[in-house]
């Protein structure tokens, strides 16, 4: 499933949303200097945000159709897992991943970005949580049960927060028993976006699980969701938490 994200990826760039200024900036802010290394790059969305924000940014992605699409946005992208990339020397003064670190071994990961942090460097991984409205949601269950029985999403029970504050429990845990990192803190950014039908049933494909399916069986899935947008006069309120585990070398 991780390498699957660049079956469109002008899609997934479009679609999937930027991260929090105020998480940039913070990240900047608490990093000894401005060269990144972005773990998990994709497309560049959150690379193109530190740049902006006077960074210099080097990606890393194994999709090499991830990375071509951020090379064209003016990212420079070495295509590896970042358990198998060689810094060649190079170090950095923050390591960021984001929507990306669930992809990295937990034992190798963090002990790795150490590596290659400058003192007071700092580690920073983050990802959005997002719930929407309950219709939306009971429709994309039950379409996914319908069209995908045997993928575990389809049974999936828990809320989006409790499955990422378990994910996110992990990071810290991980980050915490690994050498040459402080202990990790964890920071929360919330904000929302208002959503149009076309613009959720553009971002949907996006996302895991959906990235593999049959044109025909998508096609299902984005109709029963869409009913239930329409159902709520075409458009909703998406309220999203940024969450983020954050730890420097000493």
């Amino acid at each position: 499933m991780a390498e699957s994200f660049g079956t469109d990826v002008e899609r997934y760039d479009r679609a999937r949303p930027p991260y929090p200024p105020e998480l940039v900036n913070r990240i900047v802010a608490s990093s000894p200097g401005t060269d990144v290394l972005d773990v998990g790059c994709g497309t560049g969305i959150e690379a193109r945000q530190f740049r902006a924000a006077g960074c210099r940014v080097l990606g890393i992605d194994p999709d090499p159709r991830m990375a071509a699409f951020a090379r064209g946005g003016g990212i420079d992208v070495e295509v590896a897992k970042f358990e198998d990339w060689d810094p060649s020397g190079r170090t950095f003064d923050a390591v960021i991943a984001g929507q990306a670190w669930h992809w990295v071994n937990p034992r190798t990961g963090p002990p790795k970005a150490a590596r290659v942090l400058r003192p007071g460097g700092l580690l920073a991984v983050f990802a959005h949580v997002f719930q929407p409205p309950a219709e939306v949601a009971k429709a994309f269950a039950q379409a996914c049960r319908r069209v995908l029985p045997d993928m575990p999403f389809a049974a999936e029970t828990r809320t989006a927060a409790e499955i990422y504050d378990v994910m996110f429990t992990g990071f810290a845990d991980a980050i915490t028993g690994a050498e040459g990192l402080d202990a990790p803190a964890r920071w929360t950014f919330e904000w929302e976006r208002t959503y149009t039908r076309e613009e959720w049933l553009d971002f949907l494909p996006t996302t895991g699980g959906l990235t593999r399916l049959p044109p025909q069986a998508l096609a299902e899935v984005l109709s029963e969701v869409g009913k239930a947008i329409d159902a709520l006069g075409g458009s909703f309120v998406l309220p999203y938490t940024t969450l983020a585990v954050a730890a420097k070398r000493p």
